[in-house]
């Protein structure tokens, strides 16, 4: 059965982007589109329940014209919508439980609005079974692509180069999900990946300034080239099973989450790991990915796996 690209509609400007992104992420697997926007009675309507009309009737208008959009923008492809009476976490699970991907809309930097407010986003992409996308507002398909050459018309924009797929590589966890999941992405866009992975060098087992002091550079030139070697010896099934896909390596010492920040300016798609188990949004997560959801701008990959 036809598996669907899933989006989470809420009527901001940042679901709208989610739904755009998720559109053209569903045209390069050959894949379907759902809409997913949930709806909850409350006692008093919501402040932006226009008067005069139900929270059933501004959904279903909502969730109308985030189709209409989408559609005018891909006439071709197949779209579903699904107007659910429930709260959007139990909403949002269920359908990612029948989705490939799950995508959302983020606002970032400290923040994040619609679908995955507060506790909400906790629970989403702490708990969804599928890999969830994070998509800021004004995110267009041609934000995806490398700056038009002078002389291309706007409309040829897609068939510019895209920008590099960056993976956040942890060494001592080095998922399959994970991995097959950046290979595919870069791939589908006929892209180069970009593997980051980030140590912390062991402290220095000698005295202080000593005899042994001299020997600590050597010292952390034999770890950088130990931590290089193990980043080649996961990626290289990889790279034998998708020889199409250019790949460059980046192995630096130094914090994790900041490093991958970095390393992540001028991508077209972060793609991170989170570890199943519970806890709060960090233990969830993980300490990588939540800095990567708040500080990156490029649509962000959150891949679940054991």
């Amino acid at each position: 059965m036809l598996r669907n690209v899933t989006a989470g509609i809420d009527g901001s400007p940042e679901s709208l982007a989610a739904a755009h992104w998720a559109a053209q992420e569903a045209l390069r697997r050959g894949a379907g589109l759902n809409l997913v926007h949930a709806w909850f009675p409350h006692p008093r309507p919501a402040p932006y329940v226009p008067l005069g009309t139900s929270e059933r009737g501004w959904a279903e208008v909502v969730l109308k014209e985030a189709v209409h959009s989408v559609h005018a923008a891909h006439p071709g492809l197949e779209i579903t919508r699904r107007l659910v009476r429930d709260t959007p976490v139990s909403a949002l699970l269920e359908a990612a439980g029948e989705a490939e991907l799950l995508v959302l809309g983020s606002l970032g930097l400290g923040s994040v609005v619609g679908f995955v407010t507060g506790s909400v986003s906790h629970r989403v992409v702490g708990r969804a079974p599928c890999p969830v996308v994070l998509v800021r507002a004004g995110q267009s398909a041609a934000a995806e692509h490398l700056p038009a050459v002078d002389g291309v018309a706007p409309e040829e924009i897609p068939q510019t180069p895209f920008r590099a797929v960056v993976l956040g590589l942890d060494i001592a966890h080095p998922c399959d999900e994970l991995l097959e999941f950046a290979f595919d992405a870069a791939r589908r866009r006929d892209t180069g990946l970009r593997v980051v992975h980030v140590f912390r060098a062991p402290p220095p087992a000698g005295p202080g300034p000593g005899p042994g002091a001299a020997q600590a550079p050597a010292a952390g030139h034999e770890v950088l080239a130990a931590e290089e070697r193990a980043v080649t010896a996961v990626l290289r099934p990889w790279c034998e099973k998708f020889p199409g896909v250019p790949v460059t390596r980046t192995v630096v010492e130094g914090r994790a989450g900041a490093e991958l920040v970095r390393a992540a300016a001028g991508a077209g798609l972060v793609v991170v790991g989170r570890r199943d188990g519970g806890g709060r949004l960090g233990a969830h997560t993980g300490a990588v990915a939540h800095a990567v959801l708040h500080h990156v701008a490029a649509p962000v990959a959150v891949v679940p796996h054991v």
